[in-house]
């Protein structure tokens, strides 16, 4: 899950980080003092949980709250206070819990048991790619944008090959295939491979493609969410999405595409 703590005091969100990090590991957790910073982080990466001091300068943890609330109505807000007066006042504003200074590890981890709105779990594939059809990308809802057309292309290659590892030969064969894989294609080759992970890296998803330093590259699958492979697995809906056609822009998914045509019964 993705958390916020909002407090004006650094050692205080320093101590809540900590804990977080031992309750929710695999989580993504934000801290700040300033309210308004909270709510343009919150209105940029939509949180779960916001943890917020209730007495603060400027804006307090209940004002904040009302306009995190406005944003994301279902963002679960947990205040965190010395002072035990204000607890009706936080469920007043449909509060999902409230925690008394000090924190402990348990007393977090009973009040993320206990949320009011469940949070979304995170895909554990986070690059969403489309083959059947045109071949796209996407991350996060919105569309991939590479730097070169053939950075696109050599992605949907290396997509294709499943995992497999790949030479600078076959991937120059591919996306060259009246060229030979000389010293300038090759080059070539890296530089694509360079904006793929630039690309990427931009969106908060390093790793996608992988190089052995032996010249060789593969896509890593585990971060894909492909319509090609689950038709592959066996997964119904994927099935019905294909239609006839897959990577229709590219000549060298041909040969997938006469396999996948074979097939359908």
């Amino acid at each position: 899950m993705r958390t916020i703590t909002v407090d004006d005091r650094q050692l205080v969100i320093d101590m809540m980080l900590r804990i977080l990090a031992q309750v929710d590991p695999q989580g993504e957790h934000l801290g700040t003092t300033n309210p308004d910073e909270a709510l343009r982080i919150a209105a940029e990466k939509p949180v779960d949980v916001a943890f917020l001091d209730i007495e603060m300068p400027r804006m307090g943890g209940l004002d904040l709250a009302c306009s995190m609330q406005k944003q994301n109505p279902c963002v679960n807000i947990v205040f965190v206070t010395s002072f035990e007066k204000y607890a009706v006042e936080a469920f007043g504003v449909h509060a999902s819990g409230y925690l008394l200074k000090p924190m402990t590890k348990a007393s977090v981890k009973d009040a993320l048991e206990h949320l009011r709105y469940q949070p979304q779990k995170t895909k554990a594939q986070p690059v969403e790619v489309h083959c059947f059809g045109a071949f796209e990308v996407q991350v996060d809802g919105r569309p991939v944008r590479f730097a070169r057309s053939k950075s696109k292309e050599l992605f949907a290659y290396l997509v294709d090959r499943c995992g497999a590892t790949c030479t600078y030969d076959m991937v120059v064969g591919a996306l060259w295939p009246d060229r030979r894989a000389g010293a300038s294609q090759k080059s070539m080759v890296r530089t694509l491979l360079s904006d793929i992970a630039s690309t990427f890296e931009g969106l908060g998803v390093p790793g996608v493609v992988e190089r052995d330093g032996k010249g060789g590259m593969r896509v890593i699958t585990g971060l894909l969410d492909c319509d090609y492979y689950r038709y592959l697995e066996g997964d119904a809906q994927a099935a019905r999405s294909y239609v006839g056609q897959y990577m229709q822009q590219y000549d060298f998914a041909e040969e997938t595409a006469l396999q996948l045509s074979a097939r359908v019964p």
